[in-house]
C-alpha cells in the first residue's frame, strides 16, 4: 500500500513538473522561432495545464486501462467546472469575458454534446478519436487565426507574461529549450505511468472499479495545475482568465485527450462503461449546460453559485462513494437530492438571473 501511495504522489509530482517545464521549453522555443506571444498564449500555455490529462489518458489506454482513461477526462472536466469554478468565485466573484460567454463556452457544450452523440453507440472508435483530434486542430488554427485580429490590450497582455528568452540567460538558447520540451515529455510518460499503476492497485484493495477511480482522485490530480492556475488568477484579480482557463482545459480534455486516445486505441476502440452512458456523461452535460444561464445572467459568477457548484461537487463525489460501495443509506440520500435540493437549486437560478435581468433594465 504504501508502495502505490509513493508511486502516486510521485507520478502526481512528475506530472506537475514535466507540464511545467514542457510549457516553459516550448513557449520560450516558440518565441524564439518568431511566434506571436499572444499564438503561444491561446495555443502552448492556455493547453499545458491540461497536458497530464492527455498523458494519463493516452498512457491508461495503452495499458487497457480505458475506464480510467474516459474517468480522467470526464471527471476532470466536472470537477474543472464545480470545484474549481466553486472555490474561485468564493475567493472573488469571477468576471465573465464577452467572448467566452459567446464563442468559448457554446463550444465547450457543443464538444460535451458531440461526445454523447459519439457514445450512443458504447465505444470511443478509432474514427471517433480521429474526429474529436481533429477538431481540436482546426480550433487551435481558428484560434491562431482569430488572435490576428485580437486587440491591442490582449496582444499587449500576453507581450508582458511571456517575454522572449535573451541569449545570455539559462533558456535563452534552442538546445536548452528542446531540451526542457524532451525532459517534460519524458516525465509526462513515466509520471502517467506511476499514476495509472497506483490508481489500479488503489482501485483493487479497496474494491472500487477503475473507472470511480479515474472519475475521483486520478482526475481531482491531473487537475491540480487548473486548481492552482485558476486560485492564482482570482488572488491577483485576474477573474477572466479564472475562468478562461477552465472552459479552455474542457475544450481540450475532450478533443484531445479522447481524441487522441481513440486513436491509440485501436480497432477496439475505448469501451464506454454503462455507468457512464447512465449517469457521469449526463452529470457532464448538465454541468456544462448549468453554466449557460449563470454566465449569461450577469456575466459574472457570483460567490453564492460558486458556492452551490462545490456543494454539489461535494454531492457527485459523495454518490459515486456511497454507489461504489453500494451503501444503505445511497436511496436516502438520491432522494434527497432529486426531491429536495435540486429542485430549489433550479428555483433559486431561475430567481438570480430574472433579477439580474430586471437590475440591468
Amino acid at each position: 500500500m504504501l508502495t502505490n501511495l509513493f508511486l502516486f504522489i510521485a507520478g502526481l509530482a512528475a506530472l506537475f513538473v514535466g507540464a511545467n517545464a514542457l510549457v516553459h521549453g516550448a513557449s520560450k522555443l516558440a518565441l524564439s522561432l518568431g511566434i506571436s506571444p499572444l499564438v503561444v498564449g491561446l495555443t502552448v500555455v492556455a493547453f499545458g495545464t491540461s497536458a497530464p490529462e492527455m498523458a494519463v489518458s493516452t498512457g491508461a489506454v495503452i495499458n487497457g486501462q480505458g475506464d480510467i482513461a474516459l474517468g480522467n477526462v470526464l471527471g476532470s472536466n466536472i470537477f474543472n467546472v464545480l470545484f474549481i469554478l466553486g472555490i474561485s468565485a468564493l475567493v472573488a466573484p469571477l468576471i465573465v469575458h464577452t467572448q467566452l460567454i459567446r464563442q468559448e463556452v457554446p463550444i465547450m457544450v457543443g464538444t460535451v454534446l458531440l461526445l454523447v452523440a459519439l457514445s450512443l453507440d458504447g465505444v470511443v472508435g478509432m474514427w471517433d478519436g480521429a474526429l474529436l483530434f481533429a477538431l481540436m486542430i482546426l480550433y487551435v488554427a481558428f484560434l491562431i487565426r482569430q488572435s490576428r485580429n485580437a486587440p491591442k490590450e490582449q496582444t499587449h497582455e500576453f507581450d508582458a507574461s511571456l517575454v522572449k528568452a535573451k541569449p545570455n540567460t539559462w533558456d535563452g538558447r534552442w538546445p536548452v529549450q528542446i531540451g526542457l520540451v524532451v525532459f517534460g515529455l519524458l516525465l509526462l510518460v513515466l509520471g502517467s505511468d506511476w499514476l495509472v499503476t497506483a490508481s489500479v492497485a488503489f482501485a483493487k484493495r479497496l474494491g472500487i472499479s477503475d473507472l470511480v477511480i479515474g472519475l475521483t482522485i486520478v482526475a481531482a490530480g491531473t487537475s491540480m495545475p487548473e486548481v492552482a492556475a485558476s486560485l492564482v488568477a482570482a488572488f491577483k484579480g485576474e477573474r477572466d482568465i479564472a475562468v478562461g482557463n477552465v472552459v479552455g482545459s474542457n475544450i481540450f480534455n475532450v478533443l484531445a485527450c479522447l481524441g487522441l486516445g481513440g486513436l491509440v486505441s485501436g480497432v477496439a476502440g475505448i469501451a464506454i462503461a454503462p455507468s457512464i452512458l447512465t449517469f457521469d456523461l449526463w452529470v457532464l452535460t448538465a454541468v456544462s449546460l448549468a453554466c449557460l444561464p449563470i454566465f449569461l445572467s450577469g456575466r459574472e459568477i457570483a460567490r453564492w453559485e460558486g458556492g452551490v457548484f462545490l456543494v454539489y461537487y461535494i454531492a457527485y463525489v459523495s454518490y459515486m462513494i456511497l454507489s461504489a460501495q453500494a451503501h444503505d443509506a445511497l436511496p436516502q440520500f438520491s432522494n434527497a437530492m432529486l426531491s429536495f435540493v435540486l429542485p430549489l437549486t433550479i428555483i433559486t437560478l431561475v430567481v438570480s438571473v430574472l433579477g439580474k435581468k430586471n437590475t440591468r433594465q
